[in-house]
């Protein structure tokens, strides 16, 4: 950001006045609830957030400073939530992917399911089997047992979005995933091992610079154990 563009210290201590008048006001809601659902507490939560956000990234721009404040919602890439305050319908939107990491496994188990439906006879071919198998057993079960079916893991992901009422029935069975907006999200569930390997990074880079402490320690003390000898 450019000199010109940067905040002045005006502005942050406006920002800072009003995180502080967004805490009373969050405060004053949550004493006076009349409810879990109380739209009033929902609303002073989403003002102190935007205005904790707000005075975050004007004290970074103008003093390269932070805050210990963690916004919810922040890091996920989502828009604020714009959808009822009181839904009335809920959706589940579900997503796991898996590798294919033992194909005789998979295709073994799928027949010996399809041979136990007796809906049809004769043979059935691999992509009738799996039909078979897959809506046999429900995706929760799939999930805990993806090993015995000769599967491997990829990345999953839960939203529950909100209504304002129920859909008719049969509305989104065409297309059941097209119509999540993301700004009903109430709430999102992401897993993946691009995390662990974040995770991992982090770890690394810790141990790495740990290593250059011990090292450096290390050197001054024998610079240390050095110097006395020479004096002796």
């Amino acid at each position: 950001m450019s000199d010109a563009a940067q905040p002045t210290a005006a502005e942050v201590r406006a920002a800072a006045e009003a995180v502080k008048t967004a805490l009373d006001r969050h405060l004053a809601a949550v004493e006076g609830r009349t409810g879990d659902d109380d739209t009033g507490v929902y609303e002073a939560f989403n003002a102190l957030a935007a205005a904790a956000e707000a005075y975050d990234e004007l004290l970074y721009d103008h003093y390269d400073e932070v805050t210990p404040f963690e916004i919810p919602g922040a890091d996920d890439g989502l828009p604020p939530y714009a959808g009822p305050a009181e839904p009335h319908a809920l959706s589940v939107l579900i997503r796991r992917d898996y590798a294919v990491a033992e194909p005789r496994r998979l295709v073994a188990q799928a027949r010996r399911v399809a041979d136990l439906d007796h809906d049809e006879d004769g043979p059935r071919g691999t992509a009738a089997a799996l039909g078979v198998l897959f809506g046999e057993y429900e995706p929760d079960e799939i999930a805990s047992r993806h090993k015995e079916f000769g599967l491997e893991e990829g990345d999953s992901t839960l939203w529950v979005t909100a209504a304002g009422a129920p859909p008719e029935p049969g509305e989104w069975l065409a297309a059941p995933f097209e119509q999540a907006d993301p700004e009903r999200i109430v709430c999102r569930f992401d897993i993946s091992s691009v995390f662990d390997d974040d995770e991992d990074e982090d770890e690394a880079a810790e141990d790495d610079e740990g290593d250059r402490d011990a090292e450096g320690d290390a050197a001054a003390a024998a610079g240390a154990g050095g110097g006395g000898n020479a004096g002796r």
